[in-house]
């Protein structure tokens, strides 16, 4: 994806004829994504979402449950809500790994989890997350669009740079970094902007340098040769416009070409990792084949958020989560390949002084049910879907530090304490971020939509920090 072609991604707007922005100042418009006033004073200025296809298994990460482990190879005494794949058995199946009480919080993390351990006192661990589906498509777009399975629909972070804008002019205000393994499941349905102008639509990075094509212009055209050229366009679009006023993709190509030409510095600085510290790249894992790239990823990102961008998401190829089957080692390698440079994120945002606006975001679409899946060779064992109850854990923009909230039943089968759903999530989120998810809405078909499209969601005031 070259310069050109990025900026257009982001800058397109092309409008629907029954398409137009609600309940924001009249002089907001479409195709301007200068920072604009939030509904109250905020206390996160940008997101970074580590979002885990696939379905990290809780009761073996974040849940540690000791009647699941003493009853371990004995028959589940309920029902088992059984996924799609339907290949859950009704033996309980206990962890294989120790958790241990970690930071001054006390909070129980897993062996496989050494690096999050160490920053469990900045960490807002929710283990009551529920999405009542156990499908991986279903509970990804009820997570990111606020209904379940339903497409077409604004995510997250469309609706964040919608909403507040973005305080880099230089750079998109929504990007997403890939796998170079491939798209994760869903594919772009993960970054859409829906039925919003696709101003708001996440833009994508390679996955592998160099990030943006054609960053660089030719070396016969830099500099002021470049710089009268874009003059001359500016002009003549300017021009084109004044005698066709509201045409919304003619905005939105001149607003590319100028996000275009400041990419060219912006751009290259903003993803030039080699200008951090080698204390930086170590904290990061880069000096580990195991951890480089997810870590390169991270650094990035912060890197992204540190220069005003508002909202990033890494994605993973697949769902490596996912583990049916032969759980005892595709768990622990995913964990080693992700552990550190997540908890680094957090790490170098707090050192930096960033944590306090930046939020953290750590989890998957479901979680995994504490029974085995039928493979035959125990050895093999591994887990099925579980969207009845999971966890996932936030740290910094006014979450809770060093607490852990809600719960699930004894063997982690289904939330059944202080019950969160995504709904309930982004809720909270914006109003983190100094927005009402009632109040932030877009007119569309004929009606307001919000992120929770009009379904019930509470704000969650126990895990927001004061």
């Amino acid at each position: 994806m070259g310069i050109g072609a990025v900026a257009l991604a982001w800058l397109s707007a092309q409008q629907s004829a029954n398409a137009v922005p609600a309940k924001l100042p009249k002089e907001v418009t479409y195709f301007d994504l200068k920072p604009k006033p939030p509904h109250f004073a905020p206390r996160a200025k940008a997101m970074i979402s580590l979002f885990q296809h696939g379905g990290p298994s809780h009761v073996d990460l974040f849940d540690p449950k000791p009647e699941l482990s003493r009853l371990s190879g004995s028959e589940y005494p309920g029902e088992v809500q059984f996924s799609f794949i339907n290949r859950a058995t009704k033996t309980l199946f206990g962890s294989p790994w120790q958790f241990a009480k970690r930071g001054r919080c006390g909070t129980e993390i897993s062996e496989l989890l050494p690096n999050l351990a160490d920053i469990v006192d900045d960490v807002c661990l929710v283990r009551s997350m529920h999405t009542g589906a156990n499908g991986h498509e279903v509970s990804i777009r009820y997570f990111h669009g606020g209904i379940p399975g339903v497409v077409g629909r604004p995510t997250l972070g469309s609706w964040l740079v919608y909403g507040l804008g973005c305080e880099s002019q230089e750079l998109p205000a929504y990007l997403v970094l890939t796998d170079p393994g491939g798209l994760p499941v869903d594919g772009v349905s993960n970054w859409s902007n829906g039925f919003m102008p696709p101003l708001f639509q996440g833009t994508v990075l390679r996955p592998k340098e160099p990030r943006i094509l054609n960053l660089e212009p030719p070396l016969h055209v830099r500099g002021a040769v470049q710089e009268q050229n874009l003059a001359f366009l500016r002009d003549l679009n300017r021009r084109h416009l004044d005698e066709h006023p509201g045409e919304a993709d003619l905005e939105a190509r001149i607003a590319s070409y100028e996000l275009a030409a400041a990419m060219q510095t912006a751009a290259i600085e903003a993803l030039d990792i080699s200008r951090e510290t080698a204390a930086t790249h170590a904290l990061y894992g880069l000096d580990d084949p195991a951890t480089r790239e997810y870590g390169t990823r991270c650094l990035i990102a912060r890197r992204l958020v540190e220069r005003g961008v508002r909202f990033v998401q890494l994605f993973l190829a697949g769902q490596p989560w996912d583990n049916h089957s032969d759980i005892r080692n595709g768990l622990p390698a995913i964990c080693r390949r992700t552990d550190k440079p997540a908890a680094a994120l957090v790490k170098d945002l707090k050192q930096r002084g960033m944590l306090d606006s930046t939020v953290v975001h750590w989890g998957g679409e479901i979680g995994r049910l504490p029974v085995t899946e039928n493979h035959g060779d125990s050895a093999k064992s591994g887990r099925d879907h579980n969207g009845q109850g999971f966890s996932m854990w936030v740290a910094g923009g006014g979450f809770q530090p060093g607490m852990t909230y809600g719960g699930t039943d004894e063997f982690g089968h289904r939330a059944v304490t202080d019950v969160v759903t995504p709904n309930d999530f982004q809720a909270t989120l914006l109003h983190l971020f100094g927005l009402d998810h009632r109040q932030l809405s877009y007119l569309h078909s004929g009606r307001e939509q919000q992120i929770t499209a009009g379904r019930e969601a509470r704000l969650i005031g126990e895990i927001i920090e004061g």
